[in-house]
C-alpha cells in the first residue's frame, strides 16, 4: 500500500484505488501501474442527502443515469458515480469490515458495470498461463473448487467479482483483484484447512476471509474458459455447454446483473457477451448435493482443460 496526501493508493480490476478508507486486502500499486484502466477514488461523506434527493426504487436502491446509492441499514450509503467515483456515507456506529465488504464486492461491481468492464459472479484461476472462471449462484461451491484448484499449485486471480475486458479483437482478458478468499467453515474442514487465525466475514461467524497471498496471480490473463458449477441429486459429472445456452449463461452469473437495464446496458451486455461468448470454452459442472466432491470436479476440470490443450496444439 502507498499514502498520497493522506489517501491510501491500492490496484485491483485492474484499477488504481485511491481511498479515504484503508483497505488492506488490496495489493500496492507496483505490480500494476501499466494497466492504465483509470482510476478509482473512495471517499467518506456524512451527508445523507444523496439519498434523500435520488429517485429511489425501493428502501435499499436508488438508479439514475449516472450514479447507484445502495442502502445497506446499519452499515452505510453507498454511492457509486461515474465509473470513478464511490462515495460512503456511513451510519453510526458501524464497523469498518462490513463496509469494506461492500466496497469491494457490489460497489466495485457497480463501477465496473459503469465503466463497461464485465462483472461476473465467481472466482477465476489462473492455469498454466490462462484464466479459467468458475461460475455459480451463491452457495455453489465456487471458492471451495477455487481453493482446492490452489492446493494443486495453481493461482487466484480473483474470488467472487470477476473483471472482464475486451480487447480490439474481442479476445476476453481477466483482471487481477486481490489475494483473498470467502469460504464457510464447513469447506475450510473438508480441505483440511484451520480457522483459527482467520476472520469471520463481520455478522457471518462461519464464514472467514481466508488470505492466499502465496496463491495469487497479479497479472491479467486471457479468459480460456467457463465452467458453470450447479448442484445436482445424482453423480459428479461435466458437460460441454453450446449454442445459445453459453449466451444465456454468462447472462445468469453476470455479477449484480438486476441492474444492467436499469443502468440502461442492456445493449452493451448483449454486445459484450455475444462478442466472446464462443471464443471461450464453456462446461457445466454438477456436483452432488451431499457429500463432498471438490477434489472430484476439480480432476474433472483440470482433465477438460488438459484436453482442450491438446486438440489445440
Amino acid at each position: 500500500m502507498l499514502m498520497t496526501n493522506r489517501k491510501h493508493i491500492y490496484s485491483s480490476f485492474g484499477l488504481r484505488i485511491e481511498s479515504d478508507i484503508p483497505l488492506p486486502e488490496l495489493p500496492s500499486p507496483e505490480p500494476f501501474d501499466s494497466f492504465g484502466m483509470g482510476t478509482v477514488t473512495v471517499t467518506k461523506s456524512l451527508a445523507p442527502l444523496l439519498w434523500d434527493e435520488s429517485r429511489q426504487v425501493d428502501n435499499y436502491l436508488a438508479v439514475c443515469h449516472h450514479q447507484v446509492l445502495i442502502r445497506v441499514p446499519d452499515v452505510a450509503i453507498f454511492c457509486m458515480r461515474g465509473g470513478d467515483t464511490i462515495i460512503i456515507s456511513p451510519y453510526e456506529p458501524s464497523a469498518e469490515d462490513k463496509i469494506r465488504l461492500y466496497i469491494l464486492g457490489t460497489c466495485m461491481g457497480i463501477i465496473l458495470m459503469q465503466r463497461r468492464i464485465l462483472p461476473l459472479h465467481g472466482s477465476a484461476i489462473a492455469i498454466h498461463g490462462k484464466a479459467y472462471a468458475i461460475l455459480g449462484v451463491s452457495g455453489a461451491g465456487k471458492s471451495t473448487l477455487a481453493s482446492t484448484l490452489l492446493s494443486k499449485g495453481y493461482q487466484l486471480l480473483s474470488d467472487d467479482l470477476i473483471a472482464v475486458t475486451l480487447a480490439d479483437d474481442h479476445a476476453p482478458t481477466v483482471m487481477p483483484s486481490y489475494p483473498q478468499q470467502k469460504m464457510w467453515q464447513e469447506s475450510i474442514d473438508r480441505l483440511g484447512m484451520s480457522s483459527a487465525n482467520l476472520k469471520p466475514l463481520f455478522d457471518r461467524e462461519t464464514k472467514f476471509a481466508v488470505p492466499v497471498p502465496s496463491r495469487f496471480c497479479n497479472s491479467p490473463l486471457p479468459l480460456a474458459g467457463v465452467y458453470e458449477l450447479v448442484k445436482t441429486e445424482t453423480n459428479a459429472t461435466i458437460k460441454p455447454i453450446d449454442g445459445l445456452i453459453r449466451f444465456h449463461t454468462l447472462l445468469q452469473h453476470t455479477f449484480r446483473g438486476f441492474l444492467i437495464e436499469r443502468l440502461n446496458l442492456m445493449e452493451w451486455h448483449f454486445k459484450t457477451l455475444a462478442r466472446f461468448a464462443n471464443r471461450i470454452d464453456m462446461y457445466r459442472l454438477q456436483r452432488p448435493a451431499s457429500g463432498f466432491s471438490a477434489h472430484e470436479l476439480a480432476d474433472y476440470l483440470l482433465n477438460t482443460i488438459h484436453k482442450e490443450d491438446s486438440d489445440h496444439d
